[in-house]
């Protein structure tokens, strides 16, 4: 089958990579795709926010599946138009992708489900949001409700952050439209994970735990990002752990979004605190995780295709994923100034230094090609993954070709899977 992948970044060149190698792929197709996606799969510049130009392509290019990566065009009901023409889509519609595009939204779901998560109050206006945060106890984590491509979360340890993120999100806009609605949570303290699923309307698959580095820099410190690093599997969540964030997490959201007239098929994503109180639910996602696919998708034995074809038809069945023994880190690297605002157009050195095949890959983010030169474009530019048989191995592989690459004020945490990869 002729497939088309939705979306231009890390995430998405893993999953070209990954369905490319599927002798069920006839041609893969990414839009708009990057400088690095490009020697996977044919690219073309068809922006993931249009959804009518993405809907014309998928039709005149006879595509069989259409594999949604961003969760903003989830949210604009791409998948809804694709549905509507006939065309497959593993993505979940407009309303079940709610859950993602709403934290006010999902949290008001999960109190509805049962579903453990930190306690929170939704604010609409600026006067209770504050009175709300002079009175919260500290540590106190304050949400921009809409789609913030990951950055739009808080953690403020004084009164000062705290009153400060609450007039930036919504009196100040910083997020735009996102933090029209402001979602004040507890802070919880523990270990995280996170968790992702096939899913088919009812079913779930669930694929292995990774455990995602959203801090800027080093020790967890600085603002947060979309993810600068991830590895998998995760030592301190066992089987027996896992099963029973299915039972009391996956599950019930599921079923309770079916229920409440929202069917989701696609890849539901939750992030995870392991609390001495148990799982608790931090943000649910309507699609795969970055850099956590990247990792993922190394590491996977199993051919995604089908299970994704599966998933878009609502017949999952008997499916299941074989993952390779060992361990998979992807170590992401950012252009200077990001997550504030991330400088373009440097020109990358050292990517033909680093020899990429099955346990080694160097996923392209935000990059673009200019002049001859591949040069960065975003925030996230590249994410170098490797795998290994354990996970030592893995970071002492992944960090030899990080460091092989460079570019003017490239930035990189120099400690993902440190402390996580060691079991407790």
């Amino acid at each position: 089958m002729k497939v088309l992948i939705v979306g231009g970044g890390g995430r998405e060149h893993a999953l070209a990579w990954k369905i490319g190698g599927s002798p069920y792929a006839d041609e893969v197709i990414v839009a708009p795709g990057n400088a690095g996606i490009r020697r996977h799969a044919r690219c073309v510049p068809v922006a993931d926010t249009e959804v009518e130009g993405l809907v014309s392509l998928a039709r005149d290019e006879g595509v069989g599946l259409v594999v949604v990566g961003p969760e903003a065009p989830l949210v604009a009901g791409l998948a809804d138009r694709l549905e509507a023409e006939g065309i497959a889509v593993f993505g979940p519609s407009a309303a079940a992708a709610e859950i993602e595009g709403s934290k006010a939204f999902a949290k008001e779901f999960m109190e509805r489900r049962g579903i453990p998560t930190a306690s929170a109050r939704v604010h609409d206006a600026l006067g209770p949001l504050l009175e709300h945060l002079e009175a919260s106890p500290l540590p106190v984590v304050v949400k921009a409700s809409g789609l913030a491509a990951g950055k739009g979360v808080a953690i403020c340890r004084t009164r000062d952050e705290a009153l400060a993120a609450g007039r930036d999100f919504m009196e100040g806009r910083i997020f735009g439209a996102a933090g029209d609605r402001v979602v004040v949570e507890e802070f919880l303290e523990g270990e995280e994970a996170s968790f992702l699923a096939l899913v088919d309307g009812t079913r779930v698959l669930p694929l292995a735990v990774c455990q995602d580095h959203k801090a800027l820099l080093d020790g967890d410190r600085g603002p947060n990002t979309g993810g600068m690093g991830a590895f998998t599997p995760v030592p301190s969540v066992g089987e027996d752990l896992a099963a029973r964030v299915t039972d009391e997490v996956l599950l019930p959201a599921v079923r309770g979004l079916a229920e409440e007239g929202r069917p989701f098929r696609g890849l539901l994503y939750a992030g995870l605190m392991f609390t001495p109180r148990g799982p608790r639910v931090l943000e649910f996602n309507a699609r795969f995780g970055d850099p956590e696919t990247q990792a993922l998708m190394l590491r996977m034995g199993s051919d995604l295709l089908p299970l994704l074809a599966a998933a878009a038809h609502g017949d999952l069945g008997g499916g299941t994923v074989e993952w390779r023994e060992g361990t998979s880190l992807c170590v992401v690297m950012a252009a200077p100034g990001y997550p504030a605002k991330a400088r373009a157009g440097l020109p990358i050195s050292g990517l033909d230094s680093v020899e990429a095949g099955p346990d080694l890959q160097v996923f392209h983010a935000g990059t673009r090609e200019e002049g001859g030169r591949t040069v960065t474009a975003g925030g996230r530019v590249l994410g170098v993954t490797a795998f290994a048989p354990t996970g030592a191995d893995a970071r002492r592989r992944a960090y030899d070709a990080t460091r092989r690459i460079h570019w003017e004020g490239v930035q990189f945490r120099t400690d993902i899977g440190a402390r996580g990869m060691a079991p407790r």
